[in-house]
Order: structure tokens, then sequence, then C-alpha cells
């Protein structure tokens, strides 16, 4: 297959936000930052900017649907597409690159940026000592190998349905959970005023065997997600300390600011027996007799609580916590055991779906990263494949 040379700045157009940090608001247009650039994903904004700072904040140029988003520091090389006619905000560490469409298919750039060939011609090309990073007049120097535009479209369909169909099965989860957030909320206004202390309902950081230098299923904090129950990967390494969990337990982040962030998952994809184990700033709950283990995720993403944990947290500035005898203190309404049972038939088929859609997510996700290298190199001949 033949393939030409390209500098960056030769196929593409770049609008860079570099700066000063805009003012942030509550609401208004969403601001798009490096750190929620993951994985080839935009995830969901926390952070706005007034409407009335819009047209100032992107007077450099105002990005397209499609266009290509880039990080270039903190972390360095994280990229995404925009895919979304919707008004979005973009903060600093951040560039948008619109491929010149004669030359570059934009699918198919995405895919390139996250290509070790191309990800380590632009570490060669950062600079920085505390922080790793990258200027835009390096970046566009950036020599890319391209095949024909059509060959291009082949490649980037085939990647793009494999991610089309884990979006999917992201946007299911999202919707499941939302249901079984619903019904945990009914859960408490048909509750009462019963009230119990959540050390009534769970046991806080339980004793896990696990034998020093015993391998076993590492899950760490940066694979748990801000946003759902299933962590992103796990990694088997040997025993030297951490908190300790099985399935039906719930972990969450007790530190800032993961915890404000929101680092929480559900454990219910381990072999039966299995102990695995994480960070040392995790909080593990596990559910009493009677209380679905569902019930404690809920719980540990119900927004009063997740309130109270916040405002509780101690230490210096950079480093604070929330202890595991605070969080047991949280006081919520209690449901009667009755309606506790109804509940935990239902979400428990909720969670159960999810499982099976994350575990899918993981295999599609596997296949795609092998399939990448091999495609962008041409040893995978794509040009006799129809769609």
């Amino acid at each position: 297959m033949k393939f030409n040379s390209y500098k960056l700045q030769d196929v593409c157009c770049f609008i860079d936000y570099r700066g000063k940090t805009p003012t942030k608001t509550k609401s208004g247009v969403p601001l798009i930052t490096a750190k929620i650039i993951k994985n080839g994903v935009i995830m969901t904004p926390k952070e706005f900017i007034a409407e009335e700072n819009y047209d100032e904040w992107m007077r450099r140029g105002i990005p397209q649907k499609g266009d290509i988003v880039f990080t270039t520091e903190a972390p360095l090389g994280e990229v995404a597409e925009i895919k979304t006619d919707e008004k979005l905000a973009f903060a600093q560490r951040v560039i948008i690159m619109e491929p010149k469409r004669e030359y570059l298919n934009n699918h198919y750039f995405l895919y390139a940026l996250q290509d070790k060939k191309l990800k380590n011609c632009i570490a060669t090309r950062a600079s920085g000592t505390t922080v790793i990073g990258i200027k835009s007049t390096e970046l566009k120097k950036i020599i890319i190998d391209l095949p024909p535009i059509q060959i291009q479209e082949k490649i980037a369909d085939i990647l793009y349905l494999l991610d089309e169909k884990m979006a999917i099965n992201i946007a299911v989860n999202d919707n499941l959970q939302e249901q079984a957030f619903a019904l945990f909320e009914q859960l408490m206004l048909d509750a009462g005023d019963s009230k119990c202390l959540v050390t009534e309902i769970a046991y806080i950081n339980p004793k896990r065997p696990l034998s020093k230098n015993q391998v076993a299923r590492c899950i760490d904090m940066s694979q748990l997600s801000t946003t759902g129950s299933f962590p992103s990967g796990w990694e088997m390494k040997s025993f030297n300390g951490g908190m300790r969990f099985t399935n039906g337990d719930t972990i969450l982040a007790r530190i800032t600011p993961c915890l404000e962030n929101g680092k929480t998952a559900y454990i219910n994809f381990l072999d039966d027996k299995e102990v695995a184990f994480g960070s040392t700033e995790y909080i593990v709950l596990a559910p009493k007799e009677g209380v679905p283990p569902e019930y404690l995720y809920c719980l540990a993403r119900y927004p009063a609580f997740v309130d109270y944990a916040i405002k509780n947290m101690n230490g210096s500035s950079g480093r604070q916590r929330v202890s595991a005898d605070t969080i047991g203190q949280f006081v919520i309404n209690c449901p009667n055991e009755d309606d506790l049972i109804d509940f935990g038939k239902i979400v428990s088929t909720l969670f159960m779906k999810m499982r099976s859609n994350s575990l899918e997510n993981l295999r599609l996700a596997s296949l795609r990263d092998a399939l990448l290298p091999k495609l962008m190199s041409g040893e995978i001949d794509v040009s006799n494949i129809e769609f």
C-alpha cells in the first residue's frame, strides 16, 4: 500500500485555546477541559462558562462537528471527536484540529492519533520538566503517513463500527443506571421518617482474605469511572497492601479530588469467592443481611451522601480525606424489608445487564486496540473490503 508523508499543518487547520483560564460558572456553555478527554471520548462536562463570554473566549475559531480534540498536556495526547452541533467552549491545554478532507478522513485521523507510531512522534517533540507538553508550533511539524483517502475511509469504518457499538452499550448502561437511581430515590421517599445510620445497613472496610504477595486482580484508582459502576479494566499484581473487596461490594474514593470527581465502582465481575484489591484510598461498603448489594452503590452516588462525604473531609489542602467512621455516621432514610426485597429484585437485573454490556466493551476495546496498528501500518490490507 502506498503512503504519502505530510506535516500535520499541511493536512489540518489548527485552533489553539491556550491562554488565560476562563471564568467558570454553574451553568451556561459546557466547557471541555483536558481532564474530561479520555480514551477517545469527551466525557460529560461538569464545568461551564457564561453565554455572554463565549464569543470572546472562542474568538480564535469555532470548532465544528467532526473536528478532532487534542490535549497538549496534563495529560498529553488524549484525543476525541466532536460529535455534536451544540455550542461548546474549550479550555487551556486543548487544541482543535480540523482535517482537510481532500487529504485526511477525520475518523481515520482520530485513530491515527491513538496509534503508537504517531504517539511516539508526538512524544519526541514534547518538552517540560514538571509537566510534559507540546507546543502547537511543534505539533504542526509532526509527520503523518497517509494512505489514499478511500483506504482511510475503509480503515476508519472498521474501527468506528467497534467504537459505535461500545458507545451504544455505554448509553444503554447510562439509562439502566438512571432507572436504578430513580428506584432508589423512590425508596428513600417511601421510607418516610424512618432513619438509620450507614453502619446499620453496611459493613465498612470488612476484612477480606488475601495473603501478602498473592497474585490477585488489582483495580487502580485511575480505572474507576466517575459516572458508571464498572471500571475501565484491571491488572493482575502481587498483593502488597491496599483495600480488599469481593463481589457485592461497592468501592468509593475517599480522597480529594477523586471523591469530588465521583470515583466509584460496584463489584460484580469477579470469579466466585475471588478477592481483588486496590488503592488504600478506597472505602469499601458491603451489605448486611437483607440489604441488596446494589443498594449501597446507589447510596454511594446519592447526591446527599456525596455532599455529606465532601463536606466532612479533613486534612491539609490537596490531601483531604473522609474517614470510614464518618461515612458510617451518615443518616439515611431506612426502607422496610419488603420494599428492599422488591428493589433488589428489579435492580439486580439492571446491574447484570450493565455488567454484560461492560464486559462486551472490554472485549471490543481489546479487539480495536489489536487491529489499530495493523490497519494503520497496512499489514492488514483493506483495499478489497466492501461495506
